[in-house]
């Protein structure tokens, strides 16, 4: 399953905001600098759907706010 994230970083408190099936919005406290932001997005997400966080990968977006994440 693909699914698209809206990421801000720098924020106070880490979450996900679920807007359909397939967007999210996950805030973080990391900040995107080598590649930290991006592992703590997964971390987040993983944790919120209670799955191991190698079933997570980024498809596109390793360098954007909007990401395309695959759930295997």
């Amino acid at each position: 399953m693909k699914i698209s994230v809206k990421v801000k970083t720098g924020s106070k408190k880490e979450e996900v905001n679920k807007i359909d099936d397939r967007n999210f919005e996950i805030r973080t406290k990391s900040l995107p600098i080598e590649g930290k932001a991006n592992s703590a997005v997964i971390k987040i997400l993983a944790d919120y759907l209670d799955i191991p966080r190698s079933r997570i990968k980024i498809l596109r977006g390793q360098k954007s706010k909007s990401k395309i994440l695959e759930i295997l």
